[in-house]
């Protein structure tokens, strides 16, 4: 069949990519060699998918379903990996063969996975409900990381978002405030880290979804090691679009920031911290590859932080 990348994909990888790579044209090549290589049988590739990689629905020789994942090496993919395997299917998809089985393919950016219900996501439970399976997948996931682990840090990643955040602001008077605002925060939040744990990365309820192992699994990390309010902060700004509407967004948010905080013993100052960085973080990134709806939209939630 053809493996014909979504749209959604296409115009992600623009952004993250500007001046284009070969991993696009590449891609149908490298999907065919790795469904051949395992004996897959290709049911359809998942749409609208993912923003950093194809997801293709197939099943095993032995018939059970599946999922392979294909992923450029900016995205991490060995990484994501890495985390799975550690995580051994406690709050996160399994992966399906061993990393040095025949086959497998870390290093080239293929996963098998367990096949969940990509159509059904926690954000489609009512928001007080997703907030609550979210956060308790979250915990499960919240455990010591490997020895001699290749991770990023939260230092290390919010180091190399912070100069481009400095740049962001340089070209933009408008969004100054915000990021001087946001680093300095940043640079308290990492004085004195009162942790130290593998996170998801990139979490929020999208990235919950239904399995038949157990009710809720996370998918799509891209693993950081650092403290727990870096990666429920991500969670707090879920469904931005819906707070920015609410004539009590506000308070609507810093009620959110107590309850996820107290759910999950965290700080409530570092929460509201680390939520603020991430938002400033993001909005500067969208209004820079032009999605300038998303940055009004982050900018002004960050704005009440």
């Amino acid at each position: 069949m053809a493996f014909e990348p979504p749209r959604r994909l296409v115009r992600a990888l623009g952004e993250t990519a500007p001046d284009g790579d070969d991993w696009l044209a590449e891609l149908p090549g490298m999907a065919e060699r790795a469904v051949a290589r395992r004996g897959l049988a290709v049911e359809r590739v998942q749409v609208p998918g993912g923003r950093s990689s194809l997801v293709v629905l197939v099943r095993t020789a032995e018939g059970a379903p599946a999922v392979l994942k294909l992923a450029p090496r900016r995205a991490r993919p060995e990484s994501e990996r890495a985390a799975l395997a550690h995580w051994g299917g406690l709050g996160a998809v399994q992966v399906r063969e061993d990393e040095g089985a025949e086959g497998a393919g870390g290093a080239e950016g293929v996963l098998l996975l367990e096949r969940l219900h990509p159509d059904v996501s926690v954000r489609s439970l009512p928001e007080a409900k997703a907030l609550l399976e979210a956060a308790g997948t979250l915990r499960r996931l919240w455990v010591e990381p490997p020895d001699s682990h290749p991770f990023e840090t939260v230092a290390e990643r919010t180091g190399r978002q912070a100069e481009a955040m400095r740049a962001g602001a340089a070209a933009d008077a408008e969004v100054a405030p915000l990021v001087d605002a946001a680093l300095a925060v940043r640079t308290e939040l990492l004085a004195e880290p009162p942790e130290r744990r593998l996170l998801h990365g990139t979490f929020r309820q999208s990235k919950v979804l239904a399995g038949d192992r157990m009710p809720w699994l996370a998918v799509g990390p891209d693993p950081v090691v650092g403290e727990s309010a870096f990666d429920l902060a991500r969670l707090v700004r879920d469904r931005v679009e819906d707070l920015i509407a609410q004539p009590s967004g506000a308070s609507t948010t810093r009620r959110r920031i107590k309850r996820l905080a107290e759910s999950l013993e965290i700080d409530q100052e570092r929460l509201r911290g680390w939520t603020l960085f991430r938002a400033v973080e993001s909005g500067v990134r969208a209004r820079r590859v032009g999605r300038e709806q998303d940055a009004e939209l982050l900018l002004e939630f960050a704005g009440w932080l």
